[in-house]
């Protein structure tokens, strides 16, 4: 979702290459002839849909991809970026639907790019993915199913990466100081100022002092994992696999955005995809029964870990609630993408804030426990 460690400002980090640049790109690295194209949101990356015209003789592929044009900041990662896209190859061959590399002309998986003509010479990393079919799950009136579905998913993709997936550069995982990581909510206190003097903050600044005094202590018992960090209500497609209206059945088609990726603890998963799938809920404090129990169908939590799950979540809604503030102010003409979460955001965090933890615990505890008698609604 963000880039790097210390949230520069996207206006000196952010691709902002134009489509013809995009098709020539696509063209001289790929050795591919663009036929359409046009600009997906992001974050701070720049992304591209391309269609490709292929030309008779030509191998067979995918005739639709997505250029991901990554920031200068974590551009000069190219061991993190290699390790983020072979877990995606990883996961693509152990079943998930995840997206994998068009190789360049080179035979390589990404290659590093001069950008655009402004100041600096910065240098991208480009990739160019297959596109995956299914829609957002911001685009659709979740039920209890795909809520399960979600759960089950996170814990199966992060079991696989920390139990299977080696490559020599997995060390770069380990991000330290990487402001999305769930263990570096208290970094949030260099960003705070970008929230003004209100209730809002009061509650934030309240969520990060409970962090540092209840859930930094216990992260050595917590189980560490490979995360990938950022499983949220659009970067998660599904498509329906039943046609009734009134009762729609949906399975998860695509895995999105591998960019957050990080050693931390299995709880993180978890507490990262309730807090999305509340966004656009209309009930939003049931959400997090339901993916509870899907995790633990894979995952059970230990009691330190559920024990920790309501600050949490709370955390990651203000993760996302700060940084998307501060970043905001910083690059104003990407306001609309980066506030997507605040329009419903603040008012989730703050009835968690006033439901309190007994309370919203007891919700969520009790809708994962009658998952143990019977399957899935």
């Amino acid at each position: 979702m963000s880039s790097g460690n210390n949230c520069q400002p996207q206006s000196l980090t952010k691709p902002a290459l134009s489509e013809k640049e995009a098709m020539e790109l696509v063209d001289r690295v790929f050795g591919l002839k663009v036929s359409g194209i046009r600009p997906l949101p992001s974050y701070d990356d720049q992304n591209f849909h391309v269609r490709v015209s292929r030309n008779k003789g030509v191998a067979e592929g995918a005739d639709e991809y997505v250029l991901k044009i990554t920031n200068s900041e974590d551009s000069q990662e190219p061991d993190l970026i290699e390790v983020q896209t072979q877990a995606m190859m990883f996961l693509s061959a152990e079943g998930f639907p995840s997206a994998t590399p068009c190789l360049t002309k080179d035979g390589n998986i990404m290659s590093l790019e001069a950008g655009d003509t402004g100041p600096g010479n910065k240098k991208y990393m480009v990739r160019l993915l297959t596109y995956l079919p299914g829609m957002p799950v911001a685009k659709i009136a979740t039920n209890a199913q795909i809520l399960y579905e979600i759960g089950k998913l996170a814990a199966s993709l992060d079991k696989a990466l920390s139990e299977k997936f080696h490559h020599p550069s997995v060390k770069s995982l380990h991000r330290g100081q990487f402001i999305w990581n769930l263990a570096n909510v208290p970094l949030l206190d260099q960003y705070i100022y970008a929230l003004g003097q209100n209730k809002y903050r009061e509650v934030v600044e309240q969520v990060i002092e409970q962090f540092k005094g209840k859930v930094i202590p216990k992260l050595s018992s917590f189980r560490a994992c490979i995360n990938h960090g950022d499983l949220n209500d659009h970067n998660i497609l599904v498509d329906s696999s039943s046609a009734s209206l009134e009762n729609p059945q949906y399975r998860v088609s695509g895995i999105l955005d591998f960019g957050d990726m990080s050693y931390g603890y299995y709880v993180f998963e978890v507490a990262i995809a309730i807090m999305y799938m509340m966004i656009e809920s209309p009930d939003p404090l049931s959400v997090g029964g339901h993916v509870l129990a899907g995790f633990e169908s894979v995952v059970p939590l230990t009691e330190e870990e559920r024990g920790a799950l309501f600050l949490l979540v709370s955390g990651r809604f203000s993760q996302s609630l700060v940084i998307a503030a501060h970043t905001a102010l910083l690059y104003p003409g990407n306001k609309e993408y980066l506030m997507i979460t605040a329009k419903t955001g603040w008012k989730h965090l703050m009835t968690m804030s006033e439901v309190g933890q007994e309370a919203v615990e007891k919700t969520w505890f009790e809708t994962a426990a009658a998952y143990t008698s019977r399957a899935p609604a």
